[in-house]
């Protein structure tokens, strides 16, 4: 009488924490290719793309990020702009709400967090959508549609900036790892929204 191994191979542990590893990793590349602000969706950009390649084990690694990085930002900085903008903007909108010099105020103050949340989640899924060569407002659109047609992943990535937000205000370097994850739970919601 033969008996059937019911035990989990340990094989995959290793790989799932390896996986798990390089996110934290991409994420303080993501971290540190984004200081100059502009260039946030360039590095989540070449950060999906090591991720992709990583999963794919390819060859990859910091230099091939930069260059990733460089080609993204080339005309990337733009959707940055845009991106921070409409981040002063509803910065903006708000301290006005708060100042109470606005009628139907909070209405106007959800409106724009709600509004900025959905350009954001357009911009990651973009940038986790780029290629070489690829056009940034082509992307773009393209992820806003996405992001309407698929909320549950829309949601799921803005609990993932929620848990970017938590980790900085627990210890601002812990912010830089969950970029990383970020961008993985993005790659995530693409192959699902695409299965």
């Amino acid at each position: 009488m033969s008996t059937v191994n019911t035990r989990p191979a340990r094989a995959g542990f290793p790989q799932a924490f390896a996986v798990f590893a390089e996110c934290l990793l991409t994420g303080v590349w993501i971290a540190v290719a984004a200081l100059p602000l502009v260039t946030l969706p360039a590095a989540f950009a070449a950060g999906a793309a090591h991720l992709r390649r990583h999963l794919g084990h390819e060859a990859g690694g910091v230099r091939r990020f930069a260059a990733d990085l460089r080609a993204a930002a080339r005309r990337g900085w733009l959707t940055g702009l845009v991106l921070w903008a409409a981040a002063a903007l509803v910065w903006a909108d708000l301290a006005v709400v708060r100042a109470g010099e606005l009628p139907g105020g909070a209405f106007a103050g959800a409106v724009g967090v709600l509004a900025l949340l959905a350009l954001a989640v357009a911009v990651l899924r973009a940038a986790v959508a780029w290629r070489p060569g690829a056009s940034w407002r082509a992307l773009t659109a393209a992820g806003l549609r996405r992001t309407f047609v698929d909320p549950a992943g829309s949601l799921v990535l803005v609990c993932g900036f929620g848990v970017v937000a938590a980790s900085w205000w627990l210890s601002p370097p812990l912010a830089a790892p969950a970029l990383g994850v970020l961008t993985a739970a993005s790659l995530a919601t693409t192959h699902r929204l695409s299965d």
